[in-house]
């Protein structure tokens, strides 16, 4: 991250964050474990989940500012959230970091700040539930 104070600045602030998640969905939406978990009407999605990594990473505060904390353990729990559909969620991620054209180094920052919590969102083990 060299001279960045933040993940957030590093990745190229509010910009390279929309980058990210713009790249995201649809991968996420044409992956056969997540896809049928989000709505048709992406967008909604995508503007929260850019407030929330700005935050996340660091940036402004958007998303409490707007939805109050987090609490993102909470939001996912009416989903089911499997380990496979955790695996799922990071690989598209990363599918998503390398088409920036970040440094790898950078991806792999962003990677491990983000495994995490998206392990943490599990809540099934049984993929039946879906």
């Amino acid at each position: 991250m060299n001279n960045y104070r933040t993940i957030y600045e590093a990745v190229g602030g509010h910009e390279g964050i929309g980058r990210i998640v713009g790249l995201f969905y649809p991968k996420v939406q044409r992956h056969p474990l997540l896809g049928p978990l989000f709505p048709e009407d992406i967008v909604p999605v995508m503007e929260k989940q850019q407030m929330f990594l700005s935050q996340f990473f660091g940036g402004p505060t958007l998303y409490s500012d707007a939805y109050g904390h987090p609490m993102m353990r909470a939001r996912h729990l009416p989903f089911p959230i499997t380990p496979e559909r955790a695996e799922a969620w990071l690989s598209c991620m990363r599918e998503a970091l390398a088409e920036t054209g970040m440094p790898e180094e950078l991806q792999e920052i962003v990677i491990e700040r983000l495994s995490g919590p998206a392990h943490h969102f599990v809540n099934t083990t049984n993929e039946q539930e879906t």
